[in-house]
């Protein structure tokens, strides 16, 4: 039996995530705050930031609660889409939910949550048939938006818009890249 690096846009960002805040605990929370949060359309560092702020976590919590659920749903994506085309998914995931923050907020945001959600609701999707619509779709989306939507304006230190942004990400790449059926 041997190890296989199955999946690796998933496995590279779940390492790559877990440097950062193992480096960043290393020098006192600074690191994170300074190369893997963004906030404000004009931080100098903004054109990294809004990609690079999926990698930045809070806690080891923060962390596990999002590679949890990506280290599950990921590989599934990456196999059906390609690693390339997932990879693409999330640069612009990342970087829509960035700019929307710096848009209507100076609030710095970081984690992979968007990633996350961006990623259950293509998992969902991916269930869709010629002229069908899963129930259990409908009724993951709904209560899944109605949830974060009702958090939204929370001071619950949790960026729901980034859940919503995701959530909607994948709502549109599920649509644009899932392979239509041909009925024979």
């Amino acid at each position: 039996m041997r190890f296989s690096y199955n999946a690796p846009v998933v496995l590279t960002m779940a390492l790559l995530a877990g440097m950062v805040l193992a480096i960043d605990a290393l020098l006192d929370g600074w690191f994170a705050r300074v190369f893997f949060a963004t906030g404000g359309l004009f931080n100098p560092l903004m054109p990294l930031t809004m990609f690079s702020h999926v990698l930045g976590h809070a806690s080891w919590q923060h962390f596990l609660s999002n590679f949890t659920l990506i280290l599950l749903v990921g590989p599934l994506l990456e196999e059906k889409y390609g690693s390339m085309k997932l990879l693409a998914m999330m640069l612009a995931t990342a970087a829509v939910t960035a700019l929307v923050n710096g848009i209507f907020t100076s609030n710095a945001i970081m984690g992979a949550s968007g990633i996350v959600f961006m990623m259950l609701i293509m998992a969902s999707i991916t269930n869709v048939k010629n002229g069908e619509i899963p129930i259990t779709l409908i009724l993951a989306a709904l209560t899944y938006l109605a949830g974060e939507l009702f958090s939204l304006g929370s001071a619950d230190m949790i960026s729901h818009s980034a859940h919503v942004i995701g959530g909607m990400a994948g709502g549109v790449f599920g649509l644009m890249f899932t392979p239509k059926k041909r009925i024979s």
